[in-house]
């Protein structure tokens, strides 16, 4: 896909200097020059395979951040009795795990001992949204992997069901402003939700409001079919948009339409100062690609790790 003069242009500028003393954009030039290569075959391998892989690898991203920072607890396997972050309610749905084992197989075999699988976790993300046709950044590298995960921690993301003030606080939190939330919304383009996540916008809203009045009633009356109020169906659900395999600006005109999915999606739409943003998003895929590549640079930068692991799955010994 070709890319503006004006993202280039921001691409050059995060290229030029390194994020703090932690993160460089060059941190494995002499020491594994070819990891990108390695990740991004990777990931276009399975990819091929299935369309799904985007979306997973970036919501993979996100839930690892969100919790200690970018850390690649999200990887780890139940160890002893504690309950791991993958166990979690908010993280039960995550898959693609198999992406970051494979690419740190290869990568460890060209560079053993060298490559954190946060920073795997980070270009893979990165790569996952390259394939499902967005835009590419240079992604600041140097991540160390944590050796703490605790399914416990997991109430802290930022839930579907959240309005603005808890998606506001939310961000914070992690030093992120509203600016990062409306672009890293926008990556609801990639992904497949099930019923649990949205249907309280579709049975028993509020106390006056059966239906959330905020969506398409004709969105609404095709979400009810597939998750009516007593589903049993515990896969069903909803594409976040008509095209959840490809990375585009389809989330925001969804917006303005009351055809979003989430409360938190619509939640955007409530306020000046975010509803500006989803109206340019909207009208511009460029500047959404400029804001998102900022913000996903800014939130991957969120540090909090203490080694490089060997596999993954568990800590070091």
């Amino acid at each position: 896909m070709a890319i503006s003069a004006a993202i280039f242009s921001l691409l050059l500028i995060f290229s030029a200097f390194s994020l703090g003393d932690a993160l460089s954009i060059n941190h494995y030039a002499k020491t594994c020059p070819d990891v990108e290569y390695i990740i991004s075959n990777a990931v276009k391998e399975e990819f091929q395979k299935d369309k799904t892989v985007p979306a997973a690898l970036l919501r993979l991203h996100f839930h690892d951040c969100f919790i200690r920072g970018c850390d690649a607890s999200v990887l780890l396997d139940k160890y002893g009795s504690n309950k791991v972050e993958k166990s979690g309610p908010p993280n039960l749905s995550l898959h693609a795990f198999f992406v970051i084992d494979n690419a740190k197989k290869a990568v460890e075999a060209a560079c053993p001992g060298i490559v954190s699988c946060a920073d795997i976790l980070a270009l893979a993300a990165r790569d996952a949204v390259v394939v499902a046709g967005g835009p590419t950044w240079d992604v600041p590298k140097g991540r160390k992997d944590g050796r703490k995960s605790l399914a416990s921690e997991t109430i802290q993301l930022p839930a579907p069901t959240f309005n603005l003030s808890q998606l506001q606080q939310s961000f914070a939190q992690r030093g992120l402003n509203l600016g990062d939330l409306v672009a890293l919304s926008g990556g609801h383009s990639l992904g497949f939700s099930h019923c649990s996540s949205f249907q309280n916008r579709l049975h028993k809203f509020d106390a006056t409001h059966d239906i959330d009045p905020s969506i398409n009633p004709s969105f609404a009356a095709s979400l009810e079919k597939v998750c009516p109020a007593h589903n049993k169906v515990k896969k069903a659900g909803s594409n976040l948009d008509p095209s959840p395999t490809m990375f585009d600006n389809t989330y925001y005109k969804l917006i303005l339409q009351g055809k979003s999915l989430f409360s938190s999606d619509q939640a955007l739409f409530t306020a000046p100062s975010t509803k500006h943003l989803v109206y340019k998003y909207a009208s511009s895929k460029e500047a959404f690609y400029e804001a998102f590549i900022k913000s996903m640079i800014k939130m991957s930068s969120i540090t909090g790790g203490q080694e490089i692991t060997k596999n993954c799955r568990m800590v070091n010994s």
